[in-house]
């Protein structure tokens, strides 16, 4: 079970924040630069994403509102049961950051590279994963401003036009740019995904700088991050095991029910993390740190799993060509009687 590289450098960044946090105009300059990689990482979204692949990917309606379901209504349902754990096993804010990763879009690079790796539904995986970042632009400050209210950071209208202005008015820009630019997108993809990696970088760095400057993190200590871990590996549990059975009631075949398990199982680190930054602000370090952990929980796991999907016997019998005819059933070039 290897630890994402990117997650190394994202707790590297946690740490230069703890030792040299950006303060007064510093502080200021991190805050403005990370309003505009927020807004460029979103447009940038907008331009990878293939119009006609939306499209067609409508025709699979079933398996997009199956995923939308677990991301949007069971895996908040189950943030709000685990209210029950204050004060015995979480602080109220550490609680309001687990709320909060339930109310976060499902991932679209590792529900792709998983889905492929177990030899499940691809296509799917790829429209699974675009739609639920699409809507969650739109309903995930929603959500937050109906269930966290005003404990969390200030929510108010103003603060979900403004996460609309930062994220979606830049998705559409790219949307609509790319006939012209998605060709550029697509040539330089790996420079583009170092420049948005690098984006949530300098968000990580922002968000916690502030967090050290204001002494948030004095009310976390190590038994509590023991019970917010032991909370995150229930509730990843019993979402991959809803999303695999619940697919299998729902009568989807197997390629289908693995990209259900892995669309619908998981949170987006990149997405979640330029939202918190603009609907808790101050408190933003506190938010994003139980979807920090379960970012890299979820990755651990799933890769197993997804490796083990590879080795089922349905994956394998899919895998194997079909068998020659049997020897006699067809006699072979040069093989008949021969003629006297």
């Amino acid at each position: 079970m290897p630890i994402d590289p990117y997650v190394l450098l994202l707790l590297g960044t946690v740490c230069l924040a703890a030792l040299l946090p950006a303060r007064g105009t510093a502080a200021d300059v991190a805050s403005g630069a990370s309003t505009a990689a927020i807004a460029f990482l979103f447009f940038l979204y907008g331009a990878r994403l293939s119009t006609r692949e939306a499209v067609d990917g409508l025709r699979h309606w079933r398996l997009h509102v199956t995923v939308l379901v677990c991301t949007f209504v069971i895996f908040p349902v189950l943030g709000m049961a685990a209210r029950g754990l204050v004060p015995v096993l979480l602080t109220h804010p550490l609680y309001q950051g687990l709320l909060f990763l339930t109310l976060v879009p499902s991932t679209i690079q590792s529900s792709i590279a998983f889905t492929s790796i177990a030899r499940g539904n691809v296509p799917a995986a790829i429209c699974a994963g675009s739609f639920s970042s699409l809507v969650g632009i739109v309903l995930t400050p929603l959500l937050a401003a109906a269930l966290l209210g005003n404990s969390g950071g200030g929510f108010s209208a103003d603060s979900i036009v403004k996460i609309v202005l930062q994220l979606l008015v830049p998705f559409v820009a790219g949307q609509l740019l790319r006939p012209w630019i998605g060709g550029f997108v697509a040539r330089h993809k790996k420079i583009l995904g170092l420049v948005d990696r690098g984006s949530i970088l300098l968000v990580v760095y922002t968000a916690f700088s502030e967090g050290m400057v204001r002494g948030i993190w004095h009310q976390v200590s190590a038994v509590r991050l023991a019970g917010l871990l032991a909370v995150e590996a229930v509730l990843l549990a019993v979402m991959l095991l809803l999303t695999w059975y619940g697919a299998k009631a729902l009568g989807f075949g197997r390629g289908d029910r693995i990209a259900i398990q892995f669309a619908g199982s998981k949170k987006s680190l990149a997405s979640g993390l330029p939202m918190a930054s603009v609907l808790f602000g101050a408190h933003a370090s506190l938010a994003v740190l139980p979807l920090m952990l379960f970012h890299q929980m979820q990755l651990m796991v799933c890769a197993v799993i997804a490796k083990r999907r590879a080795h089922d016997p349905e994956a394998q019998e899919e895998a194997v060509p079909p068998a020659a005819p049997a020897a006699g059933s067809r006699p072979a070039v040069g093989t008949g009687p021969r003629r006297r």
